[in-house]
This record gives C-alpha cells, structure tokens and sequence, in this order.
C-alpha cells in the first residue's frame, strides 16, 4: 500500500537536524514556446515584457511556479491566462515537457530554473496579456527581435523538437481542428518544416499508414480551390507513424 500523501495533504514533518537555509534559495518557473498556424505560416504566442528586466523586449508566456502547483500544472494555468482559452479548453491541449534550463545567469534578478514546454494549439483566440506582460501577440516565426532571458535558445529548440517529433508521431493531427482535409495536414508539415511536399506522395503515405486519420462519414469540404470537395479525417488511435515520415533530405526548415 502506498504510504505518499495525498493531494492537499499536509507535508510530513523535516527530518530532524534538517536545515533548508543552509541551501541558497532559487525559483522555479515555466516558459512555454507556444505554436500555431495562421494564414499558412508558424506562429509563435509572444509578450512583451512590462517591467525591467528586459522590459519592452518580447518574451515566451510563463511565470513562476506556485508553492503548491507542479510546474505542469503552472504551465497550464499560465497557458489559459496568456491565451484567453478556458481551463477545459486548455486541458485538451497538447502540451508537453522540452527541457529544463537551468544556466545559473540566465535571469539577472536571482538564481531562476526553468521548466520548459511547448504547445499546439489549432485554432487559438486573441490572445491576452498578464502578470508582468503588457501585451501578447502571434507573430510569425522569426519574425521577431532578439528574445528577453535565453527564450531564443527555448524557443529554437521547442521548434525543433516539433518538427522532429512530425516525422514519427501523430503530432501534426494537433495543429488541426477535429475534421480536417489531407491538404490541411499537409500544410502542417509544410509550415513547420519550411518545404514543399509532393501531394499524391503525401495521401499515400498518410492513407497507408494504420491508425494516423480515420474518414469522416458525410459531405466532403469545399476547400476554395478549384478541384472538387476534399474528403474529411479525424485523427486516429496511433501515436506513432510506421513507417516515419520523413522530411525531404536536404530539404530541412
């Protein structure tokens, strides 16, 4: 049986001759590199800083961990305050661990460690600012000055962790609203790998590979362009892709 308290439990008592100020005290925070797309290019969710430091520079959404919050669960509640989207909505996300950035002068206030994570959110609101942001924005990868803190070195990562993790899981299928056309998942590997795919090649791999996309039953989607309706998907059971698919060697974005 197991003998871990539980949730809103009271902390067992220190261990005696146990001294937590012999140890210098840190902060634990959470940044969260936070991607969508918008009018077929990679946005990344930014603030701008409101107080010093790095005040009026822009920055990855995040805060401070709570005394009684995991950092997932400070990842989360920031990720509905900087977002606008409600806890239930928020909780349908995916999002997941990247890293821990822990350089001792990363943040010129105190000794600040913190838990990264990226997110994917298909079809965001405005988002809005809080805490020490006064403003929030998506803003097209890239397309940004210098990042306050190391939030470039995050944010770099964050993207090549998702375009890594496109080629052998079903990741895309988060980029994209519950009923989707192929030529929308296809724009999702195309926005964040930064290449052009060959489109029979793209259905084929898709439709062949078990448990990616499941067909829609009803009408098919008028798409705007000028080849019939498309057909509609829903994300399938699998988590991974057997086989991987793989960006276009050479080719990478």
């Amino acid at each position: 049986m197991s003998t871990r308290p539980g949730p809103g439990a009271r902390p067992e008592p220190r261990p005696a001759g146990y001294d937590p100020y012999a140890f210098e005290p840190f902060a634990v925070t959470v940044d969260l590199a936070v991607f969508t797309i918008r009018e077929e290019r990679l946005h990344v969710l930014l603030v701008r800083r409101g107080q010093e430091p790095y005040q009026g520079h822009w920055a990855l959404p995040g805060g401070f961990v709570l005394p009684r919050e995991s950092a997932g669960q400070a990842a989360r509640r920031e990720l509905a305050e900087e977002t606008g989207l409600s806890g239930a909505g928020v909780a349908g996300l995916h999002l997941e661990q990247l890293r821990t950035y822990s350089d001792p002068d990363r943040d010129p206030r105190m000794r600040v460690v913190s838990v990264a994570y990226t997110a994917l959110v298909p079809d965001p609101p405005e988002p809005r600012g809080g805490g020490d942001a006064e403003h929030a924005q998506w803003l097209p990868y890239g397309s940004y000055g210098p990042l306050a803190f190391d939030h470039d070195t995050i944010l770099a990562d964050a993207h090549e962790r998702v375009g890594a993790k496109l080629e052998y899981s079903c990741l895309a299928t988060a980029f994209c609203p519950a009923e989707f056309t192929l030529g929308e998942l296809r724009q999702v590997y195309e926005t964040v790998w930064g290449v052009e795919l060959d489109r029979p090649n793209f259905r084929r791999k898709v439709l062949a590979t078990p448990g990616f996309v499941e067909a829609v039953e009803g009408p098919p989607r008028l798409t705007g362009g000028r080849g019939k309706p498309a057909a509609l998907y829903r994300a399938g059971p699998a988590t991974s892709l057997h086989p991987p698919l793989l960006r276009p060697e050479g080719r990478q974005g």
